[in-house]
Formats: structure tokens, C-alpha cells, sequence
């Protein structure tokens, strides 16, 4: 009677295990448990009614980044990471009927970001100058944010494996919204300048996209796995 009983309580404790690891994928898979997921945000800055900055070479800044931050998608899910793209066509995010849509756009993004709660949501960026000789890739983060600050470092880091001669260093903003409202550690990575004729060339090439696509995938495991 004794062995019965020993027995079905061994049962019901292997059943019950069997339940919590159900349970405990399920929130994994959910998004519940954080502290371990595996997900970061991208997000591709402009779309639809707002271009963003418009190149030498008649090309659109929302386009651009696009393209880039879907390459870097594929490149992360093939190292296991989850992706949230804040937007994944040619469209502005929030209510098309706002007054401001701009506002509600950048709103949406944030709220997109924080309701993830990634380990980090890199924003890709093109840049623009009236003087068409400045050029370089360059890293914003948030003044306020330690965290931020050594990531953006890492990344302008990761940068060079594209452009060497870059001597652009990663620089602190405290006026971008998107930096300002998220609650997650945030960069903003402005890839070169449209309005440099060369780097414009390059921006809308597929094969430098894939170029700047690798080195920022490198830069963000590398700024959230060390």
C-alpha cells in the first residue's frame, strides 16, 4: 500500500512538472517573461505622407530605411532574436485623421516600444546637410541614459567595419521624442548623409544596405549581450 502510495505521489509531482514547463513556454512565447527574451524593436523612421529627407539623387529617406532595417530583421532571426518592426510598409503610424499626424506617428512608435519591451529599439535613420562634402554614419542616444550612451558607443563602434576613415562619434541628444518617451534603453542610428552625393549612391545600393545591415546586427547583439 505504502509503494502505491509513494508511487502516486511521484506520479502527480512529475505531472505537476510537466504543467509548470507548459505553463512557463507559454509565457515565454507570450511575451510575459522579459527578463530573457530575445527581442528588439526596429524602427524605420519616416513612411507614407512624410519622406523624411529627400537625397542628391532624388532618393527617399523613408525608402532607405526601410530597406536597411528589413535586412537587419532577417539577420537577427537568423541568431534567434525576436524583431518588432514599428512599422513594416510604406506608411506614417497613429490616426490618418489626426491634425497632427506627425505627432501621432511618433506617439504610436513609442507606445509600439514600450508595450514590447524589448532589450533595445534601434531607429534607423538617413541623415542630410546643406554642405554636401559631410558625410559618416553616426549614433544619437538619449542624454539622460547611461545605458543608451554605451550602446550608441558600441554601435558607432560597429559602424567602422563599414567605414573605417569614420571618424563621427557617437553623440548625445536630449529633443528627439523617441529617445525622450521610450522606457527601454534607445538609438538612433543615422546610416550616412542623402545629401552627399557618394554616400547617397551607396545608401540606395543593395549591396551596401546588406554591408550596413551587418554591421548594425553586430552592433546591436553586441550591445545587449555584453
Amino acid at each position: 500500500m505504502r509503494k502505491k502510495m509513494e508511487l502516486a505521489v511521484l506520479l502527480l509531482f512529475l505531472a505537476a512538472l510537466v504543467m509548470l514547463s507548459k505553463n512557463l513556454q507559454k509565457l515565454v512565447s507570450s511575451g510575459n517573461v522579459t527578463a530573457k527574451n530575445k527581442i528588439i524593436v526596429l524602427d524605420s523612421g519616416h513612411g507614407g505622407d512624410d519622406p523624411g529627407k529627400i537625397g542628391v539623387n532624388q532618393a527617399k529617406e523613408k525608402d532607405v530605411n526601410l530597406e536597411i532595417a528589413r535586412k537587419i530583421k532577417k539577420r537577427l532571426e537568423k541568431k534567434g532574436w525576436e524583431v518588432v518592426m514599428t512599422r513594416e510598409r510604406d506608411e506614417m503610424l497613429g490616426d490618418p485623421k489626426a491634425g497632427n499626424k506627425k505627432i501621432h506617428d511618433m506617439k504610436a512608435r513609442v507606445e509600439i516600444i514600450n508595450k514590447t519591451m524589448p532589450q533595445a529599439a534601434v531607429s534607423i535613420h538617413q541623415n542630410s546637410y546643406q554642405d554636401e562634402q559631410i558625410r559618416g554614419a553616426q549614433v544619437f542616444y538619449y542624454s539622460h541614459s547611461e545605458e543608451g550612451k554605451r550602446m550608441a558607443e558600441q554601435m558607432q563602434k560597429a559602424l567602422l567595419t563599414v567605414d573605417e576613415t569614420n571618424t563621427r562619434q557617437a553623440k548625445a541628444n536630449d529633443t528627439y521624442y523617441l529617445l525622450k518617451r521610450t522606457e527601454v534603453p534607445t538609438i538612433i542610428v543615422e546610416c550616412g548623409f542623402l545629401s552627399n552625393p557618394e554616400e547617397a549612391a551607396k545608401l540606395t545600393d543593395t549591396k551596401y544596405q546588406k554591408k550596413m545591415a551587418d554591421a548594425i546586427t553586430k552592433g546591436i547583439i553586441a550591445c545587449v549581450e555584453n
